[in-house]
């Protein structure tokens, strides 16, 4: 499954990087990602992705880590267990690009989530690409000054 989803946001581009360079930060917007927790000092993460159909929630815990990226305006985290084990492919990527016109800010922001494993069924599939587009106005939310 691979999810791509992009939204203009009204400000400067300083006032999202926040928000898609820290991990941690991503519950707060993105209800895709239930929970992140320092795991290690190598900077893994435990990741609890979440998706609720009704009432009932289906989740799953992943160790991540931060991907290098020669751009600062793009963020990946990639799923790096530390078990020996094989395991399906997850990675969360976001960039922000200055896209203003004359002197009104906009950044654009493009987020990409991948996952190449069998573990959700295309009920499951598609409860998360809606999670994944109900972030933009979560984030649209956090990023705008008050009274906007």
């Amino acid at each position: 499954m691979k999810y791509e989803v992009e939204t203009d946001l009204p400000v400067d581009i300083g006032a999202v990087l926040p928000y898609i360079q820290d991990l941690a930060k991503y519950p707060q917007w993105m209800g895709l990602v239930h929970a992140v927790t320092p795991l290690d000092e190598d900077g893994g993460r435990q990741v609890e992705l979440r998706g609720k159909i009704g009432p009932f929630a289906r989740s799953k815990r992943l160790r991540m880590v931060a991907v290098v990226e020669a751009d600062p305006h793009r963020v990946r985290f990639e799923r790096s267990e530390n078990d020996g084990r094989d395991h399906a492919r997850w990675v969360l990527q976001a960039a922000v690009a200055d896209v203003s016109a004359d002197s009104t800010p906009v950044t654009r922001v493009s987020i990409t989530l991948l996952y190449e494993g069998r573990l959700w069924s295309p009920v499951v599939e598609r409860v998360l690409a809606d999670e994944i587009e109900r972030s933009k106005s979560r984030l649209r939310d956090l990023v705008m000054p008050k009274g906007e």
